[in-house]
């Protein structure tokens, strides 16, 4: 590269950190803006109140779109995802580390950090006691009465999520305290050892004065759990909830959560990288990649008939007991950069099934059947005789 061609290259690279730089401003601002508004004690509840798309699902999100604004450009980690938790189901989302799973959990409980992460477009419906509201227009106050009561996240990471310089207990008394105002420190000393009991951990009494460290890593995920469901809620998002753990292990805790479920009739939005869980958990399945849902349908759709090239490469590439291979399948590239994605599909560039219309548009959700849905142009004949039925 001649002297001319380097700082042609160094300008337009100025101007393009000036551009960024310009758009981070505008989002900024909106935030701010967006955040007093939420935070203020005056907002109409014809404001955040809404109605359902159906009577059957206890949580909707429609064209949810949840974006990081950095100094590299805007990444659109969850770019128009729409998927619907039925009442008294689980839900299984599963694809590859950087697909937008925990991002679009987080956004369900309207936790990402501002400016920078931000839900800039599309309603999360949740009917929180035949009261429909929109969580993304909820006013902050209220946001708070719904996070950890009606809806509880099991977060990723255990000994990161629980505070080291406190007991196990006053952890757990204080989520309960917090939603359960009228209750003495008795009654929330005896609910929390309940909580423990509940969840399988021996002792509860004695690993109540315990420490985090002091537990091992299948006992503090039992915490988290039993700290997720003190307060009886109707969704539980479990994020990568038998992430390190053994199998033997991981089996108990996957167990207790089904049994734990059926027993309050909860729903469980399920986030897992591993397919063999999901299978014996879920009843509807969602697969996302780099951003969007490529499929969904029932699990037993997703196992016995994946559409979409993505979902196939996943499922193939899953050990097979009692098969011996040379070597395991891994679908051949890697994911795009989340900033400046291209507007045809995503997958293209790793696909192996690309048709023509593949270098158009990005495909539009397909209906394969009732239940089963795929974003991929192959399936686009299929699709209209589906409707036409």
């Amino acid at each position: 590269m001649n002297k001319n061609e380097q700082k042609a290259a160094e300008q337009a690279n100025q101007l393009r950190l000036k551009e960024i730089a310009q758009l981070n401003k505008v989002a900024y601002k909106a935030d701010k803006v967006q955040r007093k508004h939420l935070s203020s004690d005056s907002i109409p509840e014809a404001d955040y109140t809404t109605t359902m798309r159906s009577k059957d699902n206890l949580l909707e999100i429609e064209n949810l779109k949840s974006y990081f604004y950095t100094d590299a450009g805007t990444v659109k980690a969850v770019d128009g995802v729409s998927i619907d938790i039925p009442a008294s189901k689980t839900v299984g989302i599963v694809g590859e580390s950087g697909c937008g799973k925990s991002v679009m959990s987080l956004s369900i409980m309207r936790l990402l950090q501002g400016p920078v992460g931000q839900i800039v477009d599309g309603s999360i419906r949740f009917n929180n006691n035949n009261r429909v509201v929109d969580l993304t227009r909820l006013p902050e106050e209220k946001m708070r009465e719904v996070r950890g009561k009606e809806i509880a996240m099991i977060f990723q990471e255990p000994m990161t999520s629980l505070n080291p310089v406190f007991t196990i207990g006053k952890q757990l008394d204080e989520a309960i305290l917090l939603h359960m105002p009228g209750k003495n420190k008795d009654e929330v000393r005896k609910m929390s050892i309940e909580m423990l009991e509940t969840v399988g951990i021996a002792r509860a009494e004695g690993i109540y004065h315990s420490y985090p460290h002091e537990l091992s890593g299948g006992m503090r995920q039992r915490v988290m759990i039993a700290m997720a469901l003190s307060c009886q809620p109707k969704l539980i998002i479990a994020d990568e909830p038998t992430t390190a753990l053994d199998v033997t292990i991981q089996a108990q805790i996957l167990d207790l959560m089904r049994k734990l479920k059926d027993k309050i009739s909860a729903s469980i939005l399920l986030i897992t990288h591993d397919l063999g869980v999901v299978a014996e958990m879920a009843d509807y399945v969602v697969v996302m990649y780099a951003g969007r849902v490529v499929e969904q349908g029932t699990a037993l759709e997703i196992y016995k008939n994946p559409l979409h090239p993505y979902t196939i490469g996943l499922l193939n590439s899953k050990p097979v007991p009692g098969k011996i291979v040379d070597s395991l399948y891994s679908i051949p590239g890697q994911v795009p950069n989340p900033i400046n994605m291209p507007d045809y599909c995503y997958f293209k560039s790793r696909c192996d099934k690309c048709v023509a219309k593949c270098g158009g548009k990005y495909p539009e959700m397909l209906a394969i059947s009732e239940t089963h849905k795929v974003a991929c142009w192959r399936y686009e004949e299929e699709a209209a005789k589906c409707q036409k039925k």
